[in-house]
């Protein structure tokens, strides 16, 4: 079947989309390539994606940065290919760049081509000089671009910082994922820390990622032992041998919990040529001489309360993920159910987010999670029949989940209050009762 290509040439078989290089040389990868295009235009998107898969790769899409970055914390791809601008009228790429940016910090190995207009050769040079491995100039001829793609991959396997491991823990990468000034701060920390030997105390709440920040850690060092970490929860007394097995770099859970007698055992059971990477609540409770060992700077995982839209960007996330695990199509939040997620405390932090997106996904109708279905604890609202489907009160929040599902649904409070699960008249009361 033909395929059309953005350039208006048509393509009938497979011959004709092989990488060619510069001086008419076919350039082939030796292996099935898996590539990530990061494009806001969907219709370049499925062009390129039908292109790639008929050159025998496969290539995902992701419509912006938001989009890139969580599908880069799930898999490693072979090449990125990066559009610099996104949105209308947008021409000076700086939110590809700061996106560059972002994807370099966490893998400095990774493979970009940035895609650019013949106005900005000034822009891709930037791309280059941070770290990007070449350019694309639209428009182009699609066997054109799966050349320059082929030849990125095969110069990074061929180069010497490709033999370093890539930031990956147990087979997969490892993605710190938010935009707020809180998660910058400890990505920051995660990179200047983990390419170190120094022994580093994660504390935070339980679910707010203390286990993720700890794989980072282990990601960024880089290990050239080949010894592999070993995790321990040291509640658990039994597992204390495992502490003399040959380790790069010992996962110490609670060591808070340790009264301070157990305190002093471990401290004379500990390895001295192997890292520690606690995680505990809080450094408090753990002793001069055990924190002196462990904990010779501690990282402060930020609660999800303290980092602002953060949440709604991981509801995004888990709620693609979910899709992808259940074999649904991907759903979407209505504007109230992410301003519930916006203003909701989560007493499990980001697990907590995660397991109600999960359970929302598999009861989302109209490939939509509506607020009804993110609501951590429905409850009957003083004052009115507990009867019908009266059931949602979010307290001090409600009036933002309210106004966000009357704009969503353009002031029709029928459908507003469907997607709330309320009655018309409960919404009504409500819209009553905060003046709206």
């Amino acid at each position: 079947m033909k395929q059309p290509f953005l350039d208006g040439s048509v393509s009938s078989s497979r011959s004709d989309v092989d990488a060619v290089s510069g001086d008419g040389h076919a350039i082939t990868v030796s292996r099935a390539a898996e590539i990530l295009m990061v494009d806001d235009d969907p219709a370049v998107g499925r062009a390129m994606k039908i292109a790639f898969e008929i050159a025998g790769h496969r290539l995902d899409l992701a419509t912006g940065p938001e989009e890139a970055y969580s599908r880069l914390a799930e898999r490693r791809y072979d090449a990125i290919l990066l559009d610099l601008n996104f949105g209308p009228n947008k021409t000076d790429g700086e939110e590809g760049l700061r996106c560059l940016r972002r994807i370099m910090a966490d893998d400095p190995d990774a493979c970009v081509l940035v895609i650019t207009a013949h106005s900005g050769i000034r822009i891709a040079v930037t791309a280059m000089q941070l770290g990007a491995s070449d350019f694309a100039i639209k428009p182009w001829r699609n066997a054109n671009l799966i050349a320059k793609v082929g030849a990125a991959i095969e110069r990074k396997a061929g180069s010497a910082s490709a033999v370093v491991a890539a930031p990956m823990v147990a087979g997969r990468p490892v993605g710190l994922l938010g935009e707020s000034q809180a998660m910058e701060h400890l990505r920051d920390l995660v990179r200047r820390v983990g390419s170190t030997v120094a022994d580093v105390i994660i504390t935070g709440r339980p679910g707010s990622g203390r286990s993720l920040t700890a794989s980072a850690i282990l990601a960024a060092a880089r290990d050239s032992t080949g010894q592999p970490e070993i995790r321990i929860d040291l509640r658990d007394r039994s597992a204390w041998g495992r502490l003399d097995q040959p380790a790069s770099a010992l996962v110490l859970r609670h060591p808070d919990q340790l009264d301070p007698i157990a305190q002093e055992q471990l401290l004379e059971r500990l390895p001295s040529t192997s890292r520690c990477i606690a995680i505990a609540g809080s450094i408090d409770p753990i002793g001069p001489a055990l924190r002196r060992r462990i904990a010779t700077i501690e990282i402060a995982v930020p609660t999800l309360d303290a980092r602002g839209d953060d949440s709604v960007l991981l509801a995004r996330h888990f709620a693609r993920l979910a899709s992808e695990r259940f074999g649904k199509p991907v759903v979407r939040l209505s504007e109230a159910a992410e301003a519930l997620v916006r203003t909701t405390h989560w007493p499990d932090e980001v697990r907590g987010l995660a397991l109600a997106v999960e359970r929302a996904v598999l009861l989302a109708e109209d490939q939509i999670i509506k607020a009804s279905a993110l609501a951590p604890s429905p409850v009957a609202d003083p004052g009115e029949s507990s009867g019908g489907d009266d059931g949602f009160d979010l307290g001090d929040a409600e009036r933002t989940i309210i106004e966000a599902a009357l704009r969503a649904h353009h002031h029709n409070v029928t459908q507003a209050a469907a997607a709330l699960g309320l009655s018309r008249g409960a919404l009504y009361r409500r819209i009553a009762r905060y003046g709206l």
